[in-house]
This record gives C-alpha cells, structure tokens and sequence, in this order.
C-alpha cells in the first residue's frame, strides 16, 4: 500500500494525463466487447473494440468496421463519449463535473488542466475551462440543430436529430466518424458531396474545433469589433429605410428580424467571453 501511495504522488501531470487517457481507452474497449454494443448481439473481438477505442478517444477517425453496420446504439453512444472525451480532454470533463457540483478546484487539478489545454500560465484557467465548456456547447449545438434539419428529411426526425447530434460532435472534435453506413458500408458522406448545406456546416465545425478555443480567444478579438460596427451599420440602414417611407418587404422585414435576433445573442455571448477573459483575470 505504501508502494502505491509513493508512486501516485510522484506522477507528473503528464503521466497523469497519460494513465488517464489509458484507462478511457481500456474502459471503452471492454464496453465495446460486449454483446449489447454489437447489433448482431455477439462479442465484438477485444482487438477491433481496443482499435476503435483508440480512434475515438485520440479522434483520428480510421476505423475496422463501419460505425452504423457493426454497432449497436449502445456501441455508437459510447463511441461518441469516447470522441466527446478525447475532443475535450478528460481534465475539462472532470472540471466540468467540479463546477457543476459546486466542488472548490485546487492548484493540482488546475495545473494539470493548464497542462492539458498546453496554457502558459495558470492564472485564469478555471475561467478559460468555463469558455470551453461554454463554446463547445454553443457550437456544437448549433452544428447540431442544423444537421438535424437536414437529415430529418432523409432519415426523419428521431434519427434526423440523433444523426445531426452525432455527426456535429464527430465533426467538431475531428474525428472523422460517421454513420452513414446506412446508405452502404464505409460510404461515409459519399452522398451528400454535392450538398451545399450539409458540406458547409460539416467543414465549418472540422475547422472551429480543429483551431481551438485558446487560439479563438487571441485571434477573435478584432473580428468582435468588426461584427459590432457591421451590426450597427445594418440596423441604421434597415431602420433608415423604414423612417423614410420606402417600405419594407417581407424579405426586409423576415432578414432583419432574423439578423437583429442572432446579433443580439451573439452580442451577449461574446461580451460575457470578453468579460470573463482569462487575460484580465488574474485568479478565477
């Protein structure tokens, strides 16, 4: 027991991160084996689950059998929180957790939180994790909701939103999953090539998660000044327009209420970012 307890407090943060991203990968694998995590009810080979455990969770999307054809709905959820895990990092889930329970977090789950997100300095880094958190759910969610619009027509609406649910997770962590086997195996989105909706959102979500929120934040900031000007200017001419008499019509009116309405809540967002910025937070 003294053994053990020795060598837990001599583990750096990395090997902690390490052995931890180990054990997510062992435990996915041993649910992948299962009967209930194949459709054909039979145990899945520890080889092929330990194989898609690691894709998942590292998010580099090769695969031994076809996501849809091989795996049952239990085998795909646990794939997703795999991706979900590995896109994250298993240190922001944990936070996650603390700050949901309302647990105080101490200096060593924030150093290795600033090791897993590789910050340079550790001040301000529960706040960042709170932006993550908040980004990937915004993003996530609105990648989701508009690939579920789209696959309800093909698939209807239950399997329209799982499908939109799942291939904007896939999509934003970039692992490369799909579940379009039920059009043909390993067909990926073959289908949809010439669909402008489905490629636009699918590659705006590879390339937001693939950036990364730490360069977001750097990057972002004079593009939050040119959405505000671009907004006012929008709302003056459209108001213009209506205080001179030229009428609006319904396209006008069905733009701007549409326009006014995502400015206004991306107006908030951003600014709630902007507060809570680690930059000018010292400690959180």
């Amino acid at each position: 027991m003294k053994g053990k307890a020795k060598t837990r407090r001599h583990l750096t943060q990395t090997q902690f991160i390490v052995y931890g991203f180990i054990a997510i990968i062992l435990i996915g694998a041993l649910l992948l084996c299962t009967p209930i995590a194949s459709r054909t009810h039979t145990a899945t080979p520890f080889l092929d689950s330990l194989f898609t455990a690691v894709s998942s969770t590292c998010v580099t999307g090769l695969v031994v059998v076809d996501t849809y054809v091989h795996w049952s709905l239990f085998g795909q959820i646990v794939i997703l929180f795999l991706i979900q895990i590995g896109g994250l990092g298993f240190i922001t889930i944990g936070v996650l957790f603390s700050l949901i329970l309302r647990r105080k977090i101490g200096l060593k789950t924030r150093g290795l939180m600033q090791e897993s997100v590789n910050t340079i300095k550790i001040g301000g880094i529960i706040r960042l994790a709170r932006k993550i958190i908040r980004g990937t759910l915004l993003v996530e969610g609105a990648g989701a909701i508009l690939l579920s619009i789209r696959f309800s027509f093909d698939f209807g609406v239950p399997k329209g939103i799982y499908y939109g649910i799942f291939h904007s997770i896939s999509a934003f962590c970039n692992a490369g999953f799909d579940l379009m086997g039920v059009n043909g195996e390993f067909n990926s989105l073959c289908d949809y090539a010439g669909d402008p909706w489905v490629n636009i959102v699918i590659m705006s979500l590879i390339v937001i998660g693939g950036i990364g929120f730490v360069v977001w934040e750097n990057a972002m900031q004079p593009v939050y000044q040119v959405i505000s000007m671009l907004g006012t200017v929008m709302i003056i001419w459209f108001g213009g327009k209506n205080v001179l008499g030229t009428g609006w019509t319904f396209w006008n009116v069905a733009a701007f209420s549409t326009f006014f309405s995502c400015y206004k809540k991306l107006a908030v967002t951003l600014s709630l970012w902007v507060i809570s910025s680690p930059k000018r937070a010292i400690s959180s």
